[in-house]
């Protein structure tokens, strides 16, 4: 019999039982361990509620990834889910089958769903997953003290319905159960909404923060607590994070002093590897003490600041936890009237990490570009760069090719169209622009062919699009 055919005749199988809700239930503890994905993604898709909730007590694997099928929040399948897992509390640890230990209701793809029975991936006869799927990004500490309820937050104004319900089952079985945030996302929620979310959470298992929001001093002070408990945070991200300084009552003094004891919490994160940093209205001051207060070496950073100064750059490159970069992205930040020695220096640091750089759009100029060039020519890990919308000359721009035409690893390279295929008056020129770029494609092919090597013009101002050279021209819809 075919592949094909035996999964056709165990959908119908599956969908036969279903149907009688009482003989579904009472067979589960004698059903094949192989046959358990393929039972609850039939009960799941069909919403037998009740099945669901008896399934999910006598689930036979170590984790159950019932997030990665809710693509939409779903209360009523959530209270299914959670019914079975108070059963399973309930029940005499002798005289169960269940070896939950997991609940994921993280909405992220998992491999286990991919897994068709008797097919590697799910060792039927200990009941168990493979070694790579009970390690698939779940919190590997503690793990058989308590249940663990998996999950990502994101909070707004307010709790939606689905949230609400979560936090309240949670918090009546603290005893029990352990509700561990891996992704927290926090946009304008108020302060106490917070407070009452990470006391059911526990700061300390959450690994990403985003943070975007708009609070008073005070406010940003209090949650200044919550935020030193996160300390296996290994992702922070800081995004447009406004002061609010109309409060009479706040004097400038005192918002420098809640601003500082938020900033100084990061001290507190030694897990820390990856820090984004955008549209962040903090002074330079504020930017010198988080760079002094990092205390693990980062693997990536990224910053999108609408106010960049020299002294922010300065402190910025003498900061040793930056030493082992792997990703620097500084997209956005405008570095035309500074000095690029700082960054030179940072450059020369990570020689022996750096995989990608992004200074897209950054104003850059010739000088600029060939005092970063021999320290950026050292990187031989480096794998991609991007220096698309800056404005370099077409002899520097063959220069940069040459240069970093040595690095073996170097695979996709991203350019911008050289100054002279613009006109007095910035009017893009695609005559030259179709001329020059083959030229360029001929001396990066005399070193070594890339796999990805493009060259691109500014935005068009009408349409907001570029025109790019990637072995043909392809111009934005005004041009074309």
């Amino acid at each position: 019999m075919s592949f094909e055919a035996l999964s056709t005749l165990l959908e119908l199988s599956m969908k036969s039982l279903l149907r009688n809700e009482a003989l579904a239930i009472s067979t589960l503890q004698k059903l094949p361990t192989e046959l358990f994905p393929s039972l609850f993604k039939e009960a799941f898709k069909s919403r037998h509620m009740k099945i669901l909730t008896a399934m999910v007590a006598e689930w036979p694997f170590a984790s159950l990834p019932v997030g990665a099928m809710m693509k939409v929040p779903d209360v009523v399948i959530l209270q299914a889910v959670l019914d079975g897992v108070d059963i399973l509390l309930m029940q005499k640890v002798d005289h169960r089958r269940s070896k939950l230990q997991v609940l994921d209701l993280r909405n992220v793809h998992n491999v286990f769903w991919d897994v068709c029975p008797g097919i590697e991936g799910v060792d039927c006869s200990k009941g168990t997953l493979s070694k790579e799927q009970t390690e698939n990004g779940l919190p590997r500490y503690d793990l058989r003290q308590f249940l663990k309820v998996v999950t990502d937050f994101e909070l707004r104004d307010h709790l939606d319905e689905q949230q609400a319900f979560l936090l309240q089952w949670a918090q009546q079985r603290k005893v029990s159960i352990h509700l561990c945030c891996m992704k927290m996302t926090i946009c304008a929620t108020p302060v106490h909404i917070i407070k009452m979310v990470l006391d059911t959470f526990q700061p300390y298992y959450i690994e990403e923060l985003e943070l975007s929001t708009v609070w008073t001093p005070v406010a940003l002070s209090c949650f200044a607590c919550c935020f030193g408990q996160m300390r296996n945070l290994h992702k922070l991200h800081l995004s447009c994070i406004y002061i609010d300084t109309k409060d009479v009552n706040t004097s400038e003094d005192k918002e420098k002093k809640y601003s500082a004891r938020f900033i100084s919490q990061i001290s507190k994160l030694n897990y820390l590897q990856h820090l984004y940093i955008n549209g962040f209205y903090f002074s330079s001051e504020h930017i010198k003490q988080l760079f002094r207060c990092l205390r693990s070496r980062l693997q990536s950073l990224s910053i999108d600041l609408y106010e960049f100064s020299q002294s922010d750059l300065q402190h910025l490159s003498q900061c040793k936890w930056l030493f082992q970069l792997k990703h620097l992205n500084f997209c956005g930040v405008t570095l035309l009237n500074l000095c690029p020695t700082p960054l030179q220096f940072l450059l020369e640091n990570v020689t022996d990490t750096l995989h990608t750089l992004e200074l897209e759009n950054c104003s850059i100029r010739d000088s600029q570009l060939c005092a970063l060039l021999p320290a950026l020519s050292q990187c031989l890990h480096l794998t991609r760069v991007n220096f698309t919308d800056n404005d370099i000359s077409t002899s520097v721009l063959k220069d940069r090719l040459q240069s970093l035409g040595n690095l073996s690893k170097l695979t996709e390279k991203l350019y911008p169209a050289p100054l002279e295929c613009y006109d007095d008056l910035g009017h893009f020129l695609v005559s030259k622009f179709a001329k020059v770029c083959p030229d360029f494609l001929d001396t990066v092919r005399a070193k070594r062919e890339p796999k990805t090597i493009s060259f691109s013009s500014h935005n068009c101002l009408k349409c907001f699009q570029h025109c790019v050279f990637d072995n043909k021209a392809r111009l934005c819809p005004c041009l074309s």
